[in-house]
């Protein structure tokens, strides 16, 4: 078997759970997991357990870094921050740019990030539909090609794992396809083209919330 892509949407987020928290939140676009997303983000973790992975990308954001730490303290990996698999940043959702907690404020709540990365691709606010995908897919392509041979893990949201899935395989994956809250999807490179064998599965959650808002 060839070069393995996997890619997860963080868990469940605070914010699905308790809209109310967005209304005096300080880093209101920036929620973390709710109490379920945590159990969800262990479910996976157990989930990857066993697969071989070389290495953990994930969005800057809070839920997705807490979500990428379950995993990496189950796989015992450090955690690479690349903000090219970060939220869509879309004005329509997004009054302003969004506040994230800086890297080493990260660093200090989770030790497994590494610090010394340095990330492949900008996200810009604010940015289409089609920007989002663009710059996942850029993302994807780009760790995908410097870390060959190796398997790698990136951890985002709906619209960069969109995107992230769509770059490697194109129309292979269905872009109206809804992106679940921690599913996982697999991409397999058999030289030189990237197959999807996994596509989308919750199997390992006890409880899949439903989207309601945000990707």
């Amino acid at each position: 078997m060839g070069q393995i892509v996997w890619i997860a949407r963080h868990a469940n987020r605070l914010d699905f759970v308790n809209p109310d928290w967005f209304l005096t939140a300080e880093r209101r676009y920036d929620p973390p997991l709710s109490d379920d997303g945590m159990v969800q983000a262990q479910q996976l973790a157990q989930r990857m357990q066993g697969e071989k992975i070389d290495h953990i990308f994930a969005s800057p954001f809070l839920r997705t870094v807490q979500t990428a730490n379950a995993l990496a303290e189950k796989l015992d990996l450090p955690i690479k921050l690349e903000t090219g698999l970060s939220e869509w940043l879309n004005p329509e959702w997004m009054t302003e740019e969004p506040q994230r907690l800086p890297t080493p404020v990260l660093a200090e709540l989770f030790p497994r990030i590494d610090t010394s990365y340095t990330p492949h691709i900008a996200a810009r606010y604010p940015e289409t539909h089609s920007q989002v995908h663009h710059r996942a897919g850029q993302t994807a392509r780009s760790l995908a090609t410097e870390y060959s041979p190796e398997h790698i893990l990136l951890v985002g949201h709906g619209a960069s794992v969109k995107g992230a899935a769509m770059g490697l395989v194109g129309e292979a994956f269905n872009i109206t396809e809804k992106v679940r809250l921690c599913s996982l999807y697999k991409i397999v490179r058999k030289n030189p083209e990237w197959s999807l064998e996994l596509k989308g599965d919750t199997s390992h959650l006890s409880q899949v919330e439903e989207v309601v808002r945000f990707n």
